[in-house]
């Protein structure tokens, strides 16, 4: 299994990698991340072609058992994200060693 992977060392990596402003790349993950929470909480479908789809889904209610007193536990509906892989990462866990990454030149909206 792999290692730990912050989102420190990540801004470290892409700041090193595009010769940008470490505050800058910071910035700009960030609002990243939060542009794709705010968009999940508002209900809506996120899709980065080849890497994946983020996606709102609703658990429905159930019976559980506390494991320890074996009580019986009514467990709310509760809404999760899941997550489907995109072909590009499917390569990827599939072969490490085989995927080549495509330069983004900003020419279009994917």
């Amino acid at each position: 299994m792999g290692s730990t992977i912050t989102k420190k060392e990540l801004i470290d990596r892409i700041a090193q990698s595009t010769e940008q402003k470490r505050v800058v790349v910071k910035r700009t993950v960030q609002k990243f991340l939060n542009e794709v929470i705010l968009e999940l909480g508002k209900g809506n479908r996120l899709e980065f072609r080849d890497f994946g789809v983020f996606e709102i889904r609703e658990r429905k209610r159930r019976m559980a058992q506390n494991p320890k007193t074996l009580e019986r536990v009514d467990v709310p509906p509760k809404k999760v994200v899941k997550f489907k892989v995109g072909r590009l990462m499917q390569k990827s866990l599939d072969d490490p060693n085989g995927v080549e990454f495509e330069v983004d030149t900003g020419d279009q909206d994917d």
